[in-house]
């Protein structure tokens, strides 16, 4: 049967707590009905680094090269014209011969993504399809979106064999609701009046989609042990749930008060929450949101014991910072526009360059020499090794997988950053291979020789001119 064989997911560091932004923005009504906090991308973060690390931690000790295919589903991707699968399946050094696919556009896109990656291995045309799922949508200052918006990803291995939970059975609704939308060029989403997405969208959608699931597949709801449904209405989320006579115990938590709605990757985050708890046997039902809805029923099977070892949901929940300033979480996505000074300017992207060394950039592949083993970064063809030497013996030498100690470190206060100060260091990596990185997610006082210390895909820069993201590895204390 096809299903999933694997998951992870990824929440960024930082919280607010939703009474900082009331604070500063005063009038919001949202802060009464949403209490809480949600999660805040570092300010160099987006949509397709934390898709990468929700798919580094789904790929966890299994072998990438069999992958054989990759989709992403977000509503804010980087670019709108170049692939943005392809730069996530280069972070990730896939395979080139794999197909890649970006789905967007409406927030049930995560679960479109899944159904047509399950429908590929069922056809036979691939045999492992990765699906990750992310967004980081903007709401104006003081607006409920503000309020419910948080960032995060999900990431699900799809296969036919070593499968933890597999796809029974799925039924969907296409409806062109607007409720929220967001036209080109335009920086915040927009929606319409609560009542309106409360009443029309969520209460009939997602009801409308489980029926006709159990009326397709003659089910029951008492035989599912888990029922997963996003809502941004904390008290409609528990009126659906009555509406449709769920026990307490099998309504999946919501998410809000912890980390907001994450839009494309909302539904798929809460069924890695609940695969993180699911036993062999269980029967879990999703329903997403979003244009319809689609509804999908998996059967747990006892492989779930082997997947255990994933950060997913519970682990990212539990390593948290407090971000206690509503004017630095505006600053990290640009709603308050900083001055970056001579400093912070970008000079011009060499893109030829960008596409010889992208094994070495966006997959941070280095060199191991095939002689006497020693790896080095970036990529070279002699060997550092005094006592080698080899010349165009090296094979390539992935190190964004490998962990790693602080050799050495500073902090410069006069280099702009969005959360200064900017902080580097010199990282030994276990194994061998030495090189300087930026450091993220961590504070100067934290910073001492021998930290442990693994890599992270971020932001690098934005090329204003050009309009390119720039992309790179840092290095980051791990999350515990």
């Amino acid at each position: 049967m096809v299903g999933i064989t694997s998951y992870g997911a990824y929440i960024p560091l930082q919280r607010i707590n939703r009474k900082v932004i009331f604070n500063a923005t005063g009038w919001s009504t949202a802060a009464v009905s949403m209490p809480g906090e949600k999660a805040v991308a570092n300010y160099d973060e987006d949509s397709l680094t934390m898709a990468v690390a929700a798919a580094i931690d789904c790929l966890d000790k299994l072998e990438r090269e069999k992958v054989d295919c990759l989709y992403f589903a977000t509503t804010t991707p980087p670019y709108r014209e170049r692939q943005n699968a392809g730069i996530i399946a280069t972070a990730l050094d896939l395979r080139p011969d794999i197909r890649t696919s970006d789905f967007s556009d409406s927030l049930k896109a995560g679960t479109g993504a899944f159904l047509a990656a399950c429908d590929a291995v069922k056809a036979g045309a691939d045999k492992h399809v990765l699906v990750c799922a992310s967004d980081c949508r903007l709401g104006k200052a003081g607006s409920l979106l503000e309020m419910t918006f948080g960032e995060g990803s999900a990431a699900l291995l799809i296969g036919n064999t070593d499968v933890i939970a597999t796809l029974e059975g799925s039924y969907s609704l296409t409806y062109d609701f607007m409720d929220q939308w967001r036209a080109d060029g335009e920086k915040f989403n927009r929606i319409w009046e609560d009542r309106w997405v409360r009443d029309e969208a969520y209460t009939r959608f997602i009801p409308q989609a489980i029926a006709g699931l159990l009326k397709k597949y003659k089910l029951n709801l008492q035989d599912f042990s888990k029922v997963v449904f996003p809502c941004i209405y904390l008290r409609e989320h528990a009126a659906i749930a009555r509406t449709l006579k769920l026990d307490e115990k099998q309504l999946q938590k919501e998410m809000l008060t912890t980390v907001g709605d994450t839009g494309t990757a909302h539904a798929l985050m809460m069924l890695v929450a609940a695969l993180e708890d699911a036993k062999p046997g269980d029967k879990i039902l999703v329903a997403s949101y979003g244009s319809g809805s689609d509804a999908l029923f998996f059967h747990v099977t006892e492989n779930i014991e082997k997947a255990r070892n994933r950060k997913g949901i519970k682990k990212h929940l539990a390593s948290r910072k407090d971000l206690t300033n509503y004017e630095k979480f505006s600053s990290f996505r640009d709603i308050i526009p900083m001055e970056v000074g001579f400093r912070g300017e970008v000079g011009g992207t060499r893109v030829s360059m960008a596409w010889r060394e992208r094994k070495s950039i966006l997959g941070l592949n280095g060199a191991k020499c095939k002689r006497c083993g020693t790896p080095q970064y970036p990529y070279q063809r002699v060997c550092v090794n005094p006592h080698c030497g080899a010349i165009d013996e090296m094979e390539y030498y992935r190190f964004s997988d490998k962990k790693g100690k602080l050799f050495s470190y500073t902090s410069d206060s006069l280099a702009f950053s969005a959360s200064p100060p900017e902080m580097y260091g010199v990282v030994q990596f276990d194994g061998g291979g030495r090189f300087a990185f930026n450091l993220t997610d961590c504070e100067p006082e934290a910073l001492k020789v021998d930290l442990p210390v693994e890599m992270t895909f971020r932001k690098k820069y934005v090329d204003y001119m050009r309009g390119i993201h720039g992309y790179f590895w840092k290095a980051m204390p791990p999350r515990t």
